[in-house]
């Protein structure tokens, strides 16, 4: 499985999530994985960012289509007023909202992303988890990110808690470092061979030839919407 340089040509378009906490190094990942960068003067992401990368899984050149947002900040250590916090909360739970349903329809994949230095960032995976879940179909393909697995010495969540709740949630599991491009590859490859794996087995189910499937179209692996403005395909389709 190696990267795939023509960008028009694939034979299918996997969108896939990245969501987590402000801060845990979903725009690191992303930039790594589809331009070999890491910047240490990241900073928070602001509404959406998109990038893609073809690599081929399986004879097949999967195209990924890549969605970075903002994690929900805390606004805790400005000097704000009850009021005027209370406010800026309203205000982004308005622009959130109103931002969420088009995040993750169709998508296919998601990476949940903590940091393993910062505990309170995987307590709240159970939470993203169920927005995630409440938002796409069921058969979309988890990887639960232990980002900043570098940072041995402030490790503060275990791996085998980790993967303790991947098991439980029945999610892939996986500690990366974008710094150190450790297991970045994997984490996003593994994902678009898992979501190929399933669009297959839904076409043979469906009496389909999965490798008929015109080049170029994007996939739905189940009911939900697809990605807007790219061409649909119904075999694929519960």
């Amino acid at each position: 499985m190696g990267a795939y340089r023509a960008d028009d040509d694939y034979d299918y378009l996997f969108k896939v999530v990245l969501i987590g906490d402000s801060g845990v190094g979903k725009s690191n990942l992303l930039s790594r994985f589809t331009r070999n960068e890491f910047s240490l003067e990241s900073k928070s992401t602001i509404g959406v960012e998109f990038a893609t990368r073809s690599i081929r899984v399986e004879e097949k050149v999967v195209k990924a289509q890549i969605w970075d947002t903002a994690g929900q900040e805390r606004h805790s250590h400005y000097q704000f007023s009850d009021l005027v916090i209370a406010l800026l909360l309203m205000i982004r739970r308005i622009r959130y909202r109103a931002i969420t349903s088009a995040y993750y329809r169709g998508a296919v994949g998601a990476l949940l992303v903590y940091d393993v230095t910062r505990h309170v960032t995987f307590e709240n995976v159970e939470r993203w988890l169920k927005e995630l879940r409440d938002h796409t179909d069921s058969n979309i393909v988890i990887m639960l990110v232990g980002n900043k697995a570098d940072l041995r010495h402030l490790r503060a969540v275990s791996t085998e808690d980790a993967t303790a709740f991947a098991e439980r949630e029945k999610t892939f599991f996986m500690e990366t470092s974008a710094l150190e491009s450790m297991n970045v590859e994997n984490a996003f490859t593994e994902v678009l061979t898992q979501i190929h794996r399933v669009v297959s087995r839904k076409a043979l189910e469906g009496g389909d030839d999965p490798a008929a499937v015109p080049k170029g179209q994007t996939i739905s692996v189940g009911s939900k919407d697809d990605v807007s403005a790219v061409k649909k395909v119904g075999c694929c389709s519960s």
